[in-house]
Formats: C-alpha cells, sequence, structure tokens
C-alpha cells in the first residue's frame, strides 16, 4: 500500500464518519422531539414494517447488543407501544408485538421522518445515490469479510 492510498483511505474514514455523525444528529434530534430514543424508535419500526418479532433477533436486526433489548423493550411496552407475547409453539421465545397505540404513533410519526431524511438525501441527484448505495455495500460486505 502507497502513502498516497492510506492518506486517501483515512481521509474516507474521516469524510464517511462526519457525514454518518451530521445525519444521525439530524434524524435522532427528530426522534427525540418525539419523546422516544433512536432505539426505541429503531424497535417500533422493525415491528411495524416487519410484523411480530422474536425478543432474541431484534437485536440482530436493528444493530443492538442482545443485553440492551430488553430494556427497550420494557421502556416501549410503558409506553403502551408493544406488548410482549409467548410463542404457543415454543415456551423459549418470547415475540415483541406493536399494539394499535404503537401503529398509531408510529403512523403519525414515520411521514415527517422519511420526508426529513429524504430532504437530507435530496442534495444527491438519483444517480449519485445509486451509485452511494453500490460503493456504501461493496465497502459494507468487504469490512464484513475481514473478520
Amino acid at each position: 500500500m502507497s502513502k498516497e492510498s492510506i492518506q486517501q483511505s483515512l481521509k474516507m474514514f474521516i469524510v464517511l464518519s462526519r457525514a454518518h455523525r451530521a445525519i444521525n444528529d439530524h434524524v435522532n434530534k427528530f426522534i427525540a422531539q418525539q419523546g422516544l430514543n433512536p432505539t426505541e424508535f429503531a424497535v417500533l419500526e422493525l415491528l411495524y414494517h416487519k410484523g411480530d418479532q422474536p425478543l432474541q433477533q431484534i437485536g440482530g436486526k436493528i444493530l443492538l447488543a442482545s443485553g440492551s433489548i430488553t430494556y427497550v423493550v420494557d421502556k416501549l411496552e410503558q409506553k403502551n407501544y408493544l406488548v410482549r407475547v409467548a410463542c404457543k409453539t415454543d415456551r423459549r421465545v418470547t415475540y415483541a408485538q406493536i399494539t394499535e397505540e404503537g401503529k398509531r404513533f408510529i403512523e403519525s410519526v414515520f411521514p415527517e421522518h422519511e420526508q426529513g431524511i429524504d430532504k437530507l438525501m435530496n442534495i444527491l441527484s438519483a444517480e449519485e445515490k445509486q451509485t452511494a448505495i453500490e460503493l456504501l455495500k461493496k465497502l459494507g460486505k468487504h469490512a464484513d469479510n475481514q473478520k
């Protein structure tokens, strides 16, 4: 690896990290205004879009350590946004299920959430977005393969 390649890779890492932070800060501010933290919002969004989920699998789907899921589920349960439901066929499995109140909540805030993200991303053309998606996937897959 040349010195130039290393410098360019480091610069790209910094630029990518700063962009990620700036976008996340904006999105997280909106989520906080809705009375949730980003993890609570992610769990609620997952349940709304994908249906009931085993508690043991939620962490992997939203990139959260499994030990934190119980805490997040407890908080959402206290807000009446989800309930725990025992699996009928396997006593070891418990599902998180969104409640009607949770559905009403996410339906009331999600349109503004997705419009905010679109507003942030619309600095790029459709072609640039597609290129960015492909390149970021390539980077992510390569990083995963380095494990």
